[in-house]
């Protein structure tokens, strides 16, 4: 696999020309699952597909589909709304599930799981749990990778503390085309 400065260098690329929409996109993002998040069983069964729709509109622009309609993107999740309810659900559940052995492993768990949401987009003919398996099998020896990729990011979370959180509309658009990205490259190394 490529270095993961060269994955974020190509993310930068893609959202280049495209950062307004990847704001707008990521704001009103942050709106409904805050605004959801009030409200434990609607928040649960909208922010959980609604994060999975939110990382495959920056899929979307890295592979240079069009992203003129980031912010309706998000939603598309919601046309196939009990495959993607499933999928997220699922993956909550197996993610909390590790947690409680303790932090750690359910760290690791989220990582092996990372990929879920993008497997699930490109292969609409696996279940969700077939799609968390193909994740865990794409991430055998790439967890750390993509944990030092999250890693380098931290003094732009620092920065963005600073700015009160506002930065975080301009760094998570970077951080999600960047997970993007490297599972474009986990596809071409698979």
């Amino acid at each position: 696999m490529r270095p993961n400065r060269e994955i974020r260098k190509d993310a930068r690329y893609a959202l280049k020309g495209n950062w307004t929409q990847a704001v707008l996109a990521t704001l009103v993002f942050t709106l409904i699952t805050g605004a959801a998040a009030s409200i434990p069983l609607a928040g649960l069964l909208v922010v959980c597909p609604l994060e999975f729709g939110f990382m495959l509109c920056f899929l979307r622009l890295v592979r240079g589909e069009d992203s003129d309609e980031m912010v309706g993107d998000q939603f598309k999740v919601f046309n196939q709304y009990g495959r993607y309810l499933g999928g997220s659900l699922l993956y909550t559940l197996y993610v909390i599930l590790w947690s409680l052995l303790l932090i750690v492993p359910g760290i690791v768990k989220a990582y092996s799981y990372a990929m879920t949401p993008y497997i699930m987009y490109d292969r609409p003919d696996l279940d969700a749990d077939d799609c968390i398996h193909e994740s865990r099998m794409m991430m055998k020896g790439k967890k750390w990778k993509l944990f030092c990729m999250d890693m380098s990011f931290i003094g732009w979370v620092i920065l963005c503390l600073l700015t009160l959180g506002i930065g975080f509309l301009w760094l998570q658009p970077y951080i999600e085309a960047s997970h993007a990205k490297f599972y474009e490259e986990l596809k071409k190394n698979v």
